[in-house]
């Protein structure tokens, strides 16, 4: 009998990647014979699609049965035939708004154009994380007048009070409703995305244009923003790495961490199969 095909939708940080940033070997290897045997992985990240795209060819993920979903689910991206399948964007004047309101506040903020960070100021805040990301950048006098088009999100950054990025996502709670999501990625990173946005909600787009059923879905994370996805998903994967607040939102917890092969784990537990393909 032929194989059901599964889809694997995976985060990055610490969980297809170790602590040093890279794939370990073993994970490697199971995901490429899980793309030999025709399953499909589906990076999933809240990195902007630019920077996933130079992960994914770095680590050669770009063969065919490679996707990522970016900008937490705001963007579906075909890995292999380059190009953008999905994208949901944030209006002009939602973004100028968020960037003025930053500025009024004291906080770093910046949006993306489809290669690069674009922002209006050179500060600690976007040289650390362009460098995390390596993202290249744009300084411009103004943002809103430099965007070629809508983007996707807008992020909002604060290296050494975060308690600030809270008080800012309050002070916009009544003007954010029905306009803005926002979400905190980590405790330095206040993001705001178009409205119905998440990595849960891209799961099941993604599904429905490539015509795959939920149920061949099993998704894995680690961090507070994979939790739609580890919902989403027909089996959600908590990392061992991840805290145990997490363990409620997932039907599995992996043996091992990122830095020893756990999504070479599930991969053999959920995708693999001894038959005939």
């Amino acid at each position: 009998m032929k194989q059901e095909k599964k889809i694997l939708f995976l985060d990055l940080d610490g969980t297809l990647l170790n602590d040093e940033k890279e794939i370990t070997p073993g994970n490697m290897a199971a995901i490429r014979e899980a793309l030999r045997q025709g399953h499909k992985i589906v990076i999933t990240s809240g990195r902007a699609t630019v920077s996933a795209i130079t992960f994914a060819e770095k680590m050669s993920l770009n063969s065919e049965g490679c996707y990522a979903i970016t900008f937490n689910g705001a963007c579906i991206y075909d890995l292999y035939h380059k190009k953008p399948i999905y994208r949901k964007t944030l209006p002009a004047d939602i973004v100028r708004h968020l960037l003025d309101a930053a500025e009024a506040a004291g906080l770093y903020a910046h949006t993306y154009t489809r290669d690069a960070v674009l922002s209006g100021h050179n500060t600690r805040e976007l040289l650390s994380y362009t460098t995390a990301t390596t993202m290249q950048y744009l300084i411009v006098d103004d943002v809103c007048q430099a965007l070629p088009e809508e983007p996707e999100k807008v992020i909002v950054i604060n290296l050494d009070e975060p308690q600030k990025l809270h008080d800012f996502q309050k002070s916009l709670t009544d003007w954010a409703e029905g306009k803005v999501d926002s979400f905190f990625s980590c405790p330095n990173y206040l993001e705001f995305m178009p409205v119905g946005v998440s990595k849960g909600s891209a799961i099941r787009i993604f599904c429905n244009m490539l015509g795959l059923p939920l149920e061949n879905t099993i998704s894995a994370g680690d961090a507070d923003n994979d939790i739609p996805m580890l919902e989403a998903a027909h089996i959600g994967v908590i990392m061992k790495n991840a805290e145990p607040s997490l363990y409620a939102h997932g039907n599995y917890v992996t043996e091992h961490d990122n830095n020893h092969d756990a999504v070479a784990e599930i991969i053999y537990k959920f995708i693999l199969t001894n038959g005939e393909d």
